[in-house]
């Protein structure tokens, strides 16, 4: 499997998975979620999957401060309605990597291990997604905007030109390569995070 080398530099997430330890899925229940990850899950790399990779990155670190996020025991608020612009997929790539569903997620064994009624759109919040911890009611609301990393001038046109199905070879290839440029300045430029994202709290 060919992909962009750069998702190999995005830094991971670590998670403890409470259920994968205790049906032994995974040793100790420590689970590492990379970029490649959540792009096999969405079909593609675009600035909004990277901005939920980063919205979920940022904001576990900011609510497990001193230990390991608890994948499945964090509840996803998103803003907008599930099906109004990329609120779906911001939405659904930050509840696969906190390992979380709506009401058709798994029910839990015995009373414990819960993943479902823990996804949640048209949320009264004042961020665009909020993270919630279900043990103790802290959060972390974020918003994301990834206007100040523009796309390439190029963009465009060569888009219209694929679109239209008359874009040759060479011209896809650059477009693709245009793309994901911006992707990767989104992700591993640092100094753009403070630019693309806002986070705060009420810790």
């Amino acid at each position: 499997m060919t992909y962009p080398e750069f998702f190999d530099r995005v830094e991971s997430i670590m998670l403890y998975d409470p259920l994968a330890d205790f049906l032994g899925a995974i040793e100790s229940g420590v689970i590492e979620i990379t970029y490649l990850d959540v792009v096999k899950f969405a079909g593609h790399s675009c600035p909004t999957v990277a901005g939920a990779y980063l919205m979920a990155k940022l904001g576990l670190e900011k609510l497990f401060p001193d230990a390991m996020p608890h994948r499945g025991e964090i509840k996803v608020l998103v803003k907008g309605k599930k099906d109004a612009e990329v609120n779906g997929v911001i939405g659904n790539t930050i509840a696969y990597i906190c390992g979380v569903s709506d009401e058709a997620g798994f029910k839990g064994i015995g009373g414990r291990f819960n993943r479902s009624n823990k996804l949640f759109y048209d949320a009264p919040i004042s961020g665009q997604v909020r993270l919630e911890r279900v043990d103790n009611g802290e959060y972390v609301d974020l918003a994301y905007d990834p206007s100040s990393v523009p796309p390439n001038p190029k963009m465009k046109e060569l888009m219209q030109l694929l679109i239209m199905g008359k874009a040759g070879i060479e011209e896809k290839k650059m477009f693709q390569s245009l793309w994901q440029e911006r992707v990767e300045k989104i992700l591993l430029n640092k100094e753009n995070w403070n630019r693309v994202l806002t986070i705060s709290s009420n810790k």
